[in-house]
């Protein structure tokens, strides 16, 4: 990374500590942390399968239109983030801070961008453009998840912020062209 992104990214890490301290004290509460655990568990795609799974029993020959753009946004999804990840490096908050601890393991080394959240936020906007009454359900639950991944230690708030923002390009992308 060259020194002027390296030096701004520290500047942005030490504006966030402070958020990343008062929202990692979850640990104090051990219900709050095994919810936000749990969330962050089923973020990690087990919930979008049930969904993809469930769409066709419910909804019929209509959902798979619906399950092939979930399935591109997957895959764009997965290639942008790693090939962020590995060009930018940012380590985690609790691999940086002291008064951050790690409450569950992360799924890999970097943080930036939140990988959970960019899924989150793709899928549940295909979702609730084809099925609108699943907002109530899915919108909470992508809120949750960008929230699970900064409480547990995991994520600053860009990351989460810059994974948001990514998952509503792809997912709004691929609404238009798929």
């Amino acid at each position: 990374m060259p020194s002027m992104l390296r030096s701004a990214v520290f500047r942005l890490e030490q504006m966030e500590t402070p958020v990343c301290v008062v929202m990692n004290r979850i640990k104090r509460r051990l219900w709050l942390q095994r919810f936000f655990s749990m969330i962050s568990r089923i973020g990690n795609g087990g919930i979008w399968v049930v969904v993809a799974m469930f769409l066709p029993v419910v909804l019929g020959h209509a959902a798979w239109g619906v399950i092939g753009q979930m399935a591109v946004a997957a895959v764009i999804g997965i290639v942008a983030y790693r090939a962020i990840k590995q060009r930018t490096s940012r380590l985690r908050p609790f691999m940086i801070h002291r008064d951050v601890d790690q409450l569950i393991p992360p799924l890999d080394h970097y943080s930036f961008p939140s990988g959970h959240t960019l899924h989150a936020v793709s899928f549940t906007l295909i979702l609730v453009q084809a099925y609108p009454l699943l907002a109530w359900l899915l919108v909470p639950f992508s809120i949750l998840t960008a929230l699970s991944r900064m409480t547990l230690g995991l994520h600053f708030p860009s990351d989460v912020l810059s994974g948001a923002l990514l998952g509503g390009l792809i997912g709004q992308s691929i609404l238009l062209i798929v």
